[in-house]
């Protein structure tokens, strides 16, 4: 059994998962309320909380599977990118748990862990296939040609898709976060009562700074109560052109390299209209669109091993 820990932003996670896929036990602690106020994640904040969490989740993860650390073959710990001080409690934590029952550790790139939360049982998928990743820090268009290859196809050339809805968000007035509130808000408005661009650049690269300003002008030119009326048009709207990229740029790609298996991972997966744009594209449940470790464990059956004790001195990185 493995033993994953991912702490690379504000969920603090532990997952106990099989050699073949199945999810044991997942227990995902949210700072979501924690940086409600602030409108946004703060990496101290963040950091000191997940000191706090990080043992009690592991112990509820051990006891949600009825096991305990005798039962576990290797550690798997987000090692990068996240948030530095965020990645290097959980990294440290894992070194001293498998250093001292010397269990090898896996050092997982978060980006393959949500690559890897499609394999996983009931409904694990096989490679090939297309994948959009799209989360808070990260908009990527993947081949993925196997378990262990991928190319990245595309990229964003400014704000990630996760990005552009937290700050969307911010300027509607609406809580953190953001990519929750403008679904909720967007099912109450009308989609095309603002016709918001879609930048086109070149190759498969995504760009979201041009929409963002637009909704900027575009509250920028209501008062105050004119806001409060239109703004479920002006989040349906907003979340039309963003899914619209996206979709565009993933019905590209798929027909650029001949695939037919389409997947959607990350937090933004979770989206609604997203989903529903892409209705043959296969995704992981939403409890496991967002930061988890039951992702990150599944990666560590594709990764290499560090065997005891030559993983103490690796290190954590916050930027690919």
């Amino acid at each position: 059994m493995i033993l994953g820990i991912e702490t690379s932003c504000d969920e603090t996670a532990a997952a106990l998962v099989t050699e073949d896929g199945e999810v044991r036990a997942s227990v995902v602690s949210s700072q979501a309320d924690l940086h409600a106020r602030y409108g946004g994640v703060v990496p101290e904040v963040a950091s000191r909380r997940h000191l706090e969490l990080v043992k009690p989740v592991i112990s509820e993860a051990l006891a949600d599977a009825s096991a305990t650390l005798d039962d576990v073959d290797r550690v798997a710990v987000t090692q990068g990118p996240g948030l530095i001080g965020a990645l290097l409690v959980g990294l440290s934590v894992a070194k001293a748990l498998a250093w001292s029952r010397h269990l090898p550790l896996v050092g997982v790139d978060h980006l393959d862990g949500h690559v890897a939360s499609l394999y996983l049982q009931p409904d694990a998928l096989e490679p090939p296939f297309l994948c959009l990743l799209a989360s808070g820090g990260h908009t990527l268009l993947l081949d993925v040609r196997s378990h262990t290859e991928r190319e990245v196809l595309g990229t964003t050339r400014d704000d990630a898709a996760g990005e552009a809805f937290d700050k969307g968000a911010r300027l509607l007035g609406l809580g953190y976060p953001g990519g929750r509130e403008i679904d909720r808000l967007a099912r109450e408005g009308d989609p095309e009562a603002y016709d918001f661009p879609v930048a086109r650049v070149d190759g498969l690269d995504f760009s979201f700074s041009g929409l963002k300003t637009a909704l900027l002008y575009a509250v920028r030119d209501l008062s105050a109560e004119e806001l409060d009326t239109r703004r479920a048009d002006l989040a349906a709207s907003y979340q039309r052109a963003i899914v619209r990229a996206l979709v565009g740029r993933v019905r590209e790609a798929a027909e650029r390299v001949g695939r037919e298996q389409i997947a959607i991972v990350g937090g933004v997966a979770a989206n609604s209209e997203l989903r529903a744009a892409l209705p043959d594209a296969a995704a992981a449940p939403l409890s496991l669109c967002t930061d988890n470790a039951a992702m990150i464990a599944s990666a560590a059956r594709f990764t290499e091993s560090i065997p005891y004790p030559r993983y103490l001195g690796i290190d954590a990185y916050s930027s690919r």
